[in-house]
């Protein structure tokens, strides 16, 4: 029996719990530093708070402590870990394997750690991580061939924004402004406009999001993913609102419920507890660049969002017209005609809509005030024109049910009642078994009126205890009766039975289901690592630098935010945009390229074309590339 977990992400402790409410089996969240975004940081109060709720489910809580380490932050990092396992924490999420040092907590590799093969995996498991956070970039054959090289845990994103560049060796931000992507300070360059440009200074296309892709949605292949040894599926979003979260871990709880569902005899949800009622889910209505399964068949093709960084959401129409709003109270506003694409499609006020602006090529959003039929008075909106296809990426509707329709959680409980003769006193003997193996019983004494009317008092018995009371979800399993008659007892004392049942329930802990230990230890000497370790390793701190030598590191390089070595890769990705254009003279059959560079705000940066392994390579242009004497292109 293998457990799958749904992991969610967490900006902070409430929409953790909304997470968990919402059927996650595991959060991550990040502590107060080091945690790979800057903007997310946590109390280790409120990771406290969280740990103690997601308790209650048998859930779990990660920790990350995913950036790289300086020297002198290891005491601080220290600290931070050692308040974590007080707090509860579960696991820690790291890239640099100096925490292993400093933990006893198991370690999760980071999908910071680059890992993307076989050999890869084994080095990391060999230091001592107990799970692995796989690459985005990966095909499910790839997956496979990790999982027979590799004991541990395997994680694998299945939702939510997609880094162009393999994870944790992306340097254009620490390049371009000094801001590390590997200490969660990332400007995001990848979702800026670029010309793409050939060495004749031929401009071959202009002003578009060349290096932004797609959104990941893996959410109808996570019966593969299973079956090809992944056990934890895990959305992006640590700063995503608690809309996003809900919603998204909503649908993606209910596709693993189905998976889980189909293959009783094979799998099972990590924590406990099932998701009942409030909206309905969909991921189309939520933040979204539209949706690619990228490599994991091992094809490509359609994985950029260059015409759009943002969430343009759902098409709905064309613009048909635009004028100033005549309306009272109404000055500085205009209304914009749309000829609906469906008919059935109902605009409401406070919907949210974008468009492609023509002449910047940029994303425009704005707010509807006022919404009637095919009509939205809003106000002054620039660039909008008749012919201009709008897109709803806010239906105020769905969002009020977000807000207002929730789920609930409730761990399904088994009650067994015996109507007994003790002493010649009537008693009920009350057994309760929850899902989590968590048992309560108790003794009611019936008193000596029998109801005269059984099939009525059978029925009753089976509305009152057949409810919800807290966290639980009571069925009455059995109803046995010595001398085949069952006493009068009213509604209020059957509820008192389920109320007391579910606080004695409640006051026992809640079992967690394992998780696979590491099979080793950062000083086994397990690990082994041949050749230099390069910048790629990111290497900030002496004590990753002792395990690299001690596994057999060659030499050892400085991290890339310490050293800058020259003509250092800046990304390196499975996307290509000579394929994305139609461009490749391998796979396409396109004609003989010419050298091509991208430029961005007087930057320039060379492409290289990896063509054997199919990678592009992106490094900062030379003066003889920048100014179009571009050497020939490197294959």
């Amino acid at each position: 029996m293998t457990d799958l977990e749904l992991l969610a992400p967490a900006r902070n402790a409430d929409i953790g719990i909304a997470a968990i409410d919402c059927g996650a089996d595991a959060v991550y969240i990040a502590g107060p530093a080091f945690g790979a975004r800057q903007a997310a940081g946590n109390s280790m109060e409120d990771v406290r708070r969280l740990c103690a709720y997601a308790r209650r489910y048998g859930a779990r809580i990660f920790l990350t402590l995913n950036t790289i380490l300086y020297d002198e932050e290891l005491p601080a990092a220290r600290r931070i870990l050692e308040e974590a396992e007080d707090a509860g924490v579960d696991a820690i999420i790291a890239q640099d394997p100096a925490v292993l040092k400093m933990t006893g907590l198991p370690v999760h590799a980071s999908t910071q750690c680059a890992i993307r093969t076989p050999e890869r995996a084994r080095f990391l498991e060999d230091l001592g991580f107990s799970r692995l956070v796989l690459e985005r970039e990966m095909s499910l054959e790839e997956i496979v061939a990790i999982r027979k090289a590799v004991s541990c845990e395997l994680e694998f994103f299945v939702h939510g924004a997609l880094c162009v560049c393999y994870s944790g060796n992306c340097y254009l931000s620490e390049h371009i402004a000094g801001r590390s992507a590997n200490r969660g300070a990332c400007i995001q360059a990848c979702r800026s406009l670029y010309d793409l440009v050939d060495d004749t200074g031929k401009v071959l296309v202009r002003n578009k999001a060349l290096l932004s892709l797609k959104d990941y949605n893996l959410s109808e292949r996570l019966g593969d993913l299973a079956g090809s040894g992944i056990c934890s599926f895990k959305i992006e979003g640590r700063l995503k609102n608690i809309s996003y979260v809900r919603n998204v871990t909503r649908y993606c709880s209910a596709m693993l419920d189905t998976l889980v569902g189909e293959h009783p005899e094979s799998f099972r949800r990590s924590s406990f507890g099932m998701v009942e009622g409030g909206f309905t889910p969909d991921p189309d209505k939520t933040f979204n660049r539209g949706y690619t399964q990228l490599y994991l068949d091992g094809k490509r093709s359609g994985w950029s969002s260059m015409e759009a960084t943002k969430s343009m959401g759902e098409a709905i129409g064309t613009v048909t017209g635009v004028k100033t709003n005549p309306g009272k109270g109404n000055q500085g506003s205009i209304r914009i005609e749309v000829r609906l694409d469906h008919p059935s499609t109902t605009l409401r006020n406070g919907d949210g809509f974008s468009f492609v602006s023509g002449d910047r090529n940029e994303i425009v959003g704005f707010r509807g005030d006022v919404c009637t039929g095919s009509s939205i008075i809003c106000k002054d909106v620039p660039g909008i024109h008749p012919g201009a296809r709008l897109f709803r990426n806010m239906d105020a509707a769905f969002e009020k049910e977000l807000e207002g329709n929730l789920p609930s959680r409730r761990i399904p409980v088994g009650v067994r009642i015996k109507v007994l003769d003790e002493g010649g006193e009537r008693i009920l003997r009350i057994e309760a078994a929850s899902q989590d193996g968590r048992t309560a019983g108790t003794v009611l004494h019936a008193g000596d009126v029998t109801a005269s009317n059984q099939e009525r008092m059978k029925a009753l018995f089976a509305s009152q205890v057949s409810k919800a009371s807290g966290i639980f979800s009571f069925r009455l399993e059995s109803l046995e009766s010595e001398d085949g008659s069952l006493p009068l007892l009213p509604a209020s004392a059957l509820n008192s039975i389920r109320r007391d049942l579910a606080v004695k329930l409640d006051g026992a802990p809640c079992p967690k289901r394992p998780m696979k230990a590491a099979g080793a230890r950062i000083d086994d000497g397990k690990a082994v690592f041949s050749g230099t370790a390069t910048y790629k390793e990111n290497i900030a701190n002496h004590v990753t630098e002792s395990v690299y030598k001690k596994a057999g590191a060659s030499s050892v390089e400085p991290a890339f935010e310490l050293g800058h070595p020259h003509g250092a890769e800046l990304m390196r990705t499975r996307y290509c945009i000579r394929y994305e254009l139609g461009l490749c003279p391998v796979r396409q059959g396109a004609a003989a390229p010419r050298p091509l560079i991208l430029v961005n705000n007087g930057r320039s940066y060379s492409l290289d074309f990896d063509c054997k392994h199919c990678e592009m390579v992106l490094r900062a242009a030379g003066p003889r590339e920048a100014s179009g004497m571009m050497p020939p292109s490197r294959q």
